[in-house]
This record gives C-alpha cells, sequence and structure tokens, in this order.
C-alpha cells in the first residue's frame, strides 16, 4: 500500500514557488523509496502501483497550487491597486498641505512630527532645517525659543517662553500671537486630532497687526481731538493726570483760571510743579491745604472724591473738584464762584437788613396789639359798666310804667304805655346782650360747670317762645329728653334761646324744631327752622356783633348780638358749635356737650339686728 502523503508538509499560504519545491522535493524521495523498495524485493508491480498512484496524488496536488497561486496573483493584483491608490492620496494629501497658505504641521499622540508643509517654519530660516518627521514637540519648542528671529516679551527669557508655550500645548484648542522680529507677526493656532494627535497651524498676522495698530492709532487721534474739543468746551479749568500724577491733558480755560501761562503747560508736567504755580498765586480755603491735597494725590489709586475752594486775587474764588479715573489717574476741576459768593453775601446782607425790618416792624405791630387790645378792654368794660348802670333805672322805668298802665283808663294812654313797654323791654334785652358779650370778651364770664337735665332748659323756653310763635303762625316744637350734660345752665338757656329766638325771626312760615341727638358720651342740641336760609358765603360772617341778614326784622326784635353771644360762650364752655343751611329751604344749628355722668345712688341704710 503506499503511504499517506500528509497534507500538513504544504503550507498554502507558502509562496507557490515554495510550495512547488516543496512537492518536487517529496517526488524525488517517493521515487527513491520506489526504487530501493523495487531493487530489495523485486517486486516491481507493487512499485508500479505506488508509483501511479503517487503520481495522482501529485497532479491533483499540483493543480490545487495552480488555483491558489491564480487567487495569490490576483490578490496581489488588488494589493498593488489599493498601495497605488494609498499612494495616490498620500501624494494628494501632501500637495492638499503644500496648497495650505499657512503653515501645518502634524504631531502624533506621542508629540512625534509626521509631517509638515514647506510653509511651517518658514518665517525662521534657522529652524527650519530641523523640521522632519520624527522631530519631537519638545525639541521643536526648544528650536523655535532660542531662533534669532523670535521676539520674546519684554523681561522674559527663552526658558520663560518654552514653560509658556509648553503650558498652552496641553489645552484641547489655542491660539496666540507671536512677535517676529521686523515687526512681523504670527498666529499660532493648535487643535486636537480625535487619536490624540495635534494639528498646527502658522499664520502671517503682521498686514492685519499693522493695520489694526493704524486704525487704533487714527481712533485714539480722533479721540484726543473730541477730549481737546470738549475740554475746550468746558465754562471750568480742567487738568488731568495718569497714574503717575504726570499731567496728559488741560484746558485753556485752565491756564485763564489759574493765570498760568501756556507755555508752561506741559505733556508729562509732574503735579509738584503744577502744584507750585498753584502756591505762588492762591490760597487754600478752610478744612483743606497743599499737604492735604498732596496725600490725596499720593494715596491713589482708591481716592475718595475730594472738594474744596481757593482764592486766586483779592476778587476770584474758585471751587475745585478732585476724582480718580479707573486707570488709577484723577482729574482736577475748577470753577469760578466769584459771582455765586457775592450773590450769597449781598442776599446774606438783605436777609439780616429783612430780619431787621421784620423784628422792627413785628415790635410796632405788638406795641400797636398791645394798644389795641387794652382799648377793646377799656371799652369792654366800659359797656359792660354802663349796661350794668343802665338797667337799673331801665328796670325802674319799666316798674313805673307798669304801675301807670293799671291805673290808666284811658285805651290810647294804655296803648302809649304798652308800646313804651315794648321799647323798654327791647332795650333791656340789648343791654343784657352787651353786658353778656363784654363778659365774654373780657373774661370775666364766671362759669359754673355741672350736671344738668335739658328738659330743665327747654320747658321755660317752650313757655316763652310759643306765644311768639303762635303770633307769627309759626309752629314751635320743642321734644322733650331726659338726656343730662356737663355745661353751666346759665349760659346754655342763654345759648339754646338766642338760637330758637334766631330761627322765629328769620322765618316767615312753616315750623321750628329743637330737639337733643344722643351719641356714644355726648349729645347734639339741634335747632331746625324752615326759614330764608343762610348763603355759604354769609355762614362765618353771621357770628360777627351787629350783624344781621336781610329779613323783615325790626330792630326791636334783635341788633344781631345773638349768634354772637352763642359763638362766645360755646368756645368758653367749650362746646362745639355748627350749622347746614340751604337757602329758600331752612337751617339747622348745633351744639355738641358732653354727657354728665349718671348719678350715684344712695346706698340703703341696713338695720343691724340685735
Amino acid at each position: 500500500m503506499a503511504p499517506h502523503l500528509n497534507h500538513s508538509l504544504i503550507n498554502p499560504t507558502d509562496p507557490l514557488e515554495r510550495q512547488n519545491e516543496k512537492l518536487l522535493t517529496i517526488a524525488e524521495a517517493l521515487m527513491r523509496r520506489v526504487e530501493q523498495i523495487t531493487d530489495d524485493s523485486g517486486a516491481a508491480y507493487a512499485q508500479f502501483q505506488r508509483a501511479a498512484l503517487l503520481e495522482d496524488q501529485v497532479g491533483a496536488r499540483t493543480r490545487e497550487l495552480d488555483t491558489a497561486l491564480t487567487l495569490l496573483d490576483q490578490s496581489n493584483l488588488r494589493l498593488a491597486g489599493a498601495n497605488e491608490q494609498t499612494e495616490r492620496a498620500r501624494r494628494n494629501l501632501a500637495d492638499a498641505i503644500e496648497a495650505v497658505q499657512e503653515g501645518f504641521a502634524l504631531f502624533d499622540a506621542s508629540d512625534v512630527l509626521v509631517m509638515c508643509n514647506a510653509r511651517f517654519g518658514l518665517q525662521m530660516s534657522d529652524v527650519r532645517a530641523a523640521l522632519k518627521p520624527g522631530l519631537t514637540f519638545d525639541t521643536y519648542v526648544q528650536l523655535v525659543s532660542l531662533s534669532r528671529h523670535l521676539e520674546l516679551p519684554e523681561g522674559d527669557t527663552a526658558q520663560d517662553w518654552v514653560m509658556l508655550r509648553t503650558r498652552r500645548h496641553q489645552d484641547n484648542h489655542v491660539m496666540f500671537n507671536v512677535r517676529l522680529t521686523g515687526d512681523r507677526w504670527l498666529q499660532i493656532s493648535e487643535h486636537r486630532t480625535s487619536d490624540g494627535g495635534t494639528v498646527i497651524l502658522q499664520t502671517d498676522v503682521t498686514d492685519l497687526i499693522r493695520l489694526e495698530r493704524q486704525e487704533r492709532g487714527r481712533m485714539l487721534d480722533t479721540q484726543a481731538s473730541m477730549i481737546r474739543a470738549t475740554l475746550e468746551h468746558l465754562a471750568q479749568g480742567v487738568c488731568i493726570f495718569d497714574s503717575a500724577a504726570r499731567l496728559v491733558g488741560w484746558n485753556q480755560r485752565l491756564a485763564t483760571l489759574m493765570a498760568i501761562p501756556p507755555h508752561r503747560l506741559r505733556l508729562g508736567q509732574d503735579f509738584d510743579s503744577l502744584l507750585s504755580r498753584f502756591r505762588a498765586d492762591a490760597r487754600f480755603g478752610p478744612g483743606l491745604g497743599p499737604r492735604d491735597l498732596v496725600a490725596w494725590v499720593q494715596n491713589g489709586p482708591g481716592r475718595a472724591p475730594l472738594s474744596f475752594e481757593m482764592t486766586r486775587r483779592p476778587d476770584l474764588i474758585l471751587s475745585a473738584f478732585g476724582q480718580e479715573m479707573p486707570d488709577g489717574g484723577f482729574v482736577l476741576s475748577f470753577s469760578d464762584i466769584t459771582a455765586e459768593r457775592r450773590a450769597i453775601a449781598a442776599l446774606s446782607a438783605a436777609n439780616e437788613t429783612l430780619e431787621a425790618r421784620v423784628a422792627a416792624r413785628t415790635n410796632e405791630l405788638e406795641d400797636a396789639l398791645a394798644d389795641a387790645e387794652r382799648a377793646h378792654k377799656s371799652r369792654s368794660r366800659f359797656v359792660a359798666a354802663a349796661s350794668h348802670d343802665l338797667l337799673q333805672p331801665l328796670s325802674a322805668a319799666k316798674l313805673f310804667i307798669a304801675s301807670v298802665a293799671e291805673d290808666s283808663r284811658d285805651d290810647a294812654a294804655r296803648s302809649a304805655l304798652h308800646k313804651a313797654q315794648v321799647a323798654l323791654d327791647s332795650v333791656d334785652d340789648l343791654l343784657a346782650a352787651l353786658l353778656d358779650m363784654s363778659k365774654l370778651e373780657i373774661g370775666q364770664a364766671a362759669t359754673s360747670v355741672g350736671p344738668v337735665e335739658i328738659d330743665r332748659i327747654f320747658g321755660p323756653l317752650r313757655d316763652q317762645f310759643g306765644a311768639i310763635a303762635a303770633a307769627k303762625g309759626l309752629r314751635l316744637t320743642i321734644r322733650p329728653s331726659a338726656v343730662r350734660v356737663a355745661t353751666d345752665p346759665a349760659y346754655l338757656r342763654r345759648i339754646v334761646q338766642n338760637l330758637i329766638g334766631n330761627a322765629l325771626r328769620y322765618t316767615a312760615q312753616g315750623r321750628v324744631l329743637v330737639g337733643v341727638r344722643r351719641a356714644a358720651t355726648q349729645a347734639r342740641i339741634e335747632v331746625w327752622d324752615t326759614g330764608i336760609g343762610i348763603p355759604l358765603a354769609e355762614q362765618a360772617n353771621i357770628f360777627k356783633e351787629f350783624h344781621r341778614l336781610d329779613a323783615p326784622a325790626s330792630a326791636s326784635e334783635g341788633m344781631g348780638l345773638g349768634l354772637a353771644i352763642v359763638d362766645r360762650a360755646c368756645s368758653v364752655l367749650g362746646h362745639g358749635l355748627g350749622l347746614r343751611s340751604v337757602v329758600g329751604r331752612g337751617t339747622v344749628f348745633w351744639v355738641t356737650l358732653p354727657l354728665a355722668p349718671d348719678p350715684v345712688s344712695p346706698a340703703a341704710p341696713t338695720t343691724k339686728v340685735t
């Protein structure tokens, strides 16, 4: 039996040449084996049979190898195509990178340079030769820091620049400017890739920065012109100092107010030299001197606003104000307040003169008022004395006429005596009213306040005025009341009597109603009538002496003292007095009085049982 061919001797992944070599070696070994066996045993047929079988197996393997070789050729063709595409893509990428207007470099995740274009590092000729794949980022930064084309920031060393550049490299995205010699600028932009690498772009921004600088310069010139125009437009003198107390701006008004020649004001002039000009021709006001101003200037920044006054020449007064600016500098402004101070002085002098005149006039008025009060009291005392003295002979005349009237039998004589009696009664009432007014005005009215039952006041008045109301065709209603009030009974009777008499006097038809309304702690006596009413303009005048409204009342019916007495009496007793009136419909007067406390019932006597 022919030996079994071990297929594991052939590796399908080996190249076809290698597999053919192995098959030939196996075939040669098998042939030698067959020849050896034939010679030894003489069994030629068996050897031939095994050789034929081996030839079939070799043929099958050869066909398999041909198929594998065909597949391998196809794979090699596809691999060559892929390699060609990859190389083409690499060339396209390189071309694209070279076409970029900025410098481009790619570092992998290990910070090793993978590739860069010709513009990367173009501005640094002494570094450009070292920018090749395999260069580490740290070496690249060290080379740049030592380049003669790099202009380091003022006060920084190359090592400081390396530390700052390395710290920026730690961020995912960063952008900054680098200054080169010859006033050139590069903008550096770094971005992290998804695999941890870094893309660096270098853009020449020299033209942009120079253009921006020119625009900023023009803007500053424009602002300076505007500030200069604004300063010159101000009515105040202004001087501006920077954080080092050096003069950076002023206006012409400052030179005029401080009498400083314009050529003495220079940019960069320190504050002390300008203060020396102030001291030469100016005096500081109270509360602040030159040392205080210098201390304020030296205490910045953080100065509080400062205000003070200065006097230059006897006729010029300046108000100064100091204010700190955000950059640590400060500004001083000076305003001419001479006119204001003169106006204040003139106003103060006028006030003093006016106060003196007012005081003198006040003294004169006080003297005149005292004289008027003395004359008024003298008149009141005279009226009171005359009224009192006149009442006695008047009473005697009334008694004499009454006795004569009783003895007279002649009707004409009795009529004349009756008229004389009425005239004497009117004179009696007038003198009594004058006496009451005089006592109230000079403060000699004796009052005795106590509990008074209002119905005891109403009863006699109902009888007194009932006949008078009936004679005029009026209906008089005085409602009874059990209310007790705290007042003087004599003056309360006089008040109510005058109010009822006034109501009857000015009522031509209708009725007069008198009643009492009770509140929590007060009672209000009200007198209503349906008379002519009182106009609003006259309601304040009716309480004046001898003031009467136009009414069909004769002189014998009153002289206009009734309501004046009511007003004085209510004032003395502290009672409220008011009225409400509608012209043509009537009037109501009321007097408000406090309620009297209820009388305390005496305790019932107790009987002691023994």
